[in-house]
């Protein structure tokens, strides 16, 4: 056996790392603190931070980023104005001898402000599809699209809500799970639970003609649209926006209020510049600043299920659907006999 071709090859291997092997070492000259930190920031605060530079090293300049977004700030003093709420992380991009180097600090954002509560009154109330596991609710014009889920029961449906008619319904294949839909530039796009895959059908014929797939957000949960871009929920606390175009996902908020973190996020629907969200298991609705994720106030529509047909079946309130009536919303859920138009009115 030959052994000296092996030790070369040992040796060249722990030349190449040693050569590759960074470390960080250059992250590991600075580091950032925040004076007097707190558990928790909102983004009325400014924080006061400190470089630490141990070696006293001559600083060309310093920049700071919230992720890798912009932060605005005054000498060492950052503002968290305007940016999005959640886990994130300060970055400080140190410039010292024509090399960058960067330290970083952990922060935790929450709302500014405590949601305001909404109840509700019904106006009226429509038959539903009481077979129908609902996913996804939109209004375009008079006509009520809906997906369904379950696996070999779930479709795509155009509606008379007044009625409860189906008008037209597209099964979709047994292994396909479906979820949420909105309605954008005549077309329909519709979600699929763990297939990773969503679907876009013509709005006129419901022709399925192309699908798309998900990026980091491993499940299909939600759609909504603002006419602009695609917002999709993922079942955690995120609400992603997806490129128009092509589908693909852009950026995410992640859903707090004032003192904890959304999670479970599900059917979307864009009213006057808010994202409103089923939170699932919890029979309310979440009203979000889609800008920053904040959670501007919780319409609590829990005892609405009771006046649904009670059975076997019957599941969670899931369906949230906007004609443009100042305050109405119509609300149903999964395996529920009626549809309702209700009034928002805050407590």
């Amino acid at each position: 056996m030959n052994t000296l071709k092996p030790l070369i090859f040992i040796a060249l291997l722990a030349i190449f790392a040693s050569c590759n092997d960074t470390s960080n070492k250059e992250n590991d000259v600075f580091s950032l603190e925040i004076v007097n930190a707190k558990t928790t920031y909102t983004p009325q605060d400014t924080l006061t931070v400190n470089i630490i530079n141990e070696k006293a090293l001559d600083i060309e300049s310093v920049s700071y980023f919230l992720n890798n977004d912009p932060l605005t700030h005054s000498g060492n003093e950052i503002y968290l104005t305007d940016q999005k709420l959640g886990k994130r992380t300060i970055r400080a991009k140190i410039k010292h001898g024509g090399k960058e180097y960067v330290a970083t600090t952990p922060v935790t954002i929450l709302a500014d402000v405590r949601p305001k509560l909404y109840t509700y009154k019904i106006l009226e109330t429509y038959p539903h599809d009481i077979e129908a596991y609902t996913q996804g609710l939109e209004f375009h014009g008079d006509v009520l699209y809906e997906s369904t889920g379950q696996y070999g029961t779930s479709s795509l449906r155009k509606t008379d809500y007044k009625t409860g008619d189906v008008l037209q319904n597209i099964p979709l294949a047994p292994n396909y799970f479906g979820e949420g839909l909105t309605v954008f530039n005549n077309k329909i796009y519709q979600l699929t639970w763990m297939e990773n895959t969503g679907f876009i059908y013509d709005l006129e014929t419901l022709e399925r003609t192309g699908t798309f797939v998900y990026d980091e957000s491993k499940e299909g949960w939600g759609l909504c649209n603002d006419g602009e871009v695609i917002y999709k929920s993922d079942g955690t606390d995120r609400i992603w926006t997806l490129d128009p175009n092509t589908l693909a996902e852009m950026d995410y908020i992640e859903i707090y209020t004032n003192t904890s973190i959304i999670k479970s996020v599900n059917e979307l629907e864009w009213v006057d510049g808010k994202i409103y969200a089923n939170v699932y298991m919890k029979g309310s609705i979440a009203i979000i600043n889609p800008k920053n994720g904040a959670v501007e106030g919780v319409i609590d529509l829990t005892d609405l299920r009771d006046n649904v047909k009670q059975h076997p079946k019957l599941d969670v309130l899931n369906g949230i659907a906007y004609k443009g009536e100042p305050n109405i919303l119509y609300i149903t859920g999964k395996n529920w006999d009626k549809l309702f138009k209700i009034e928002i009115i805050e407590k």
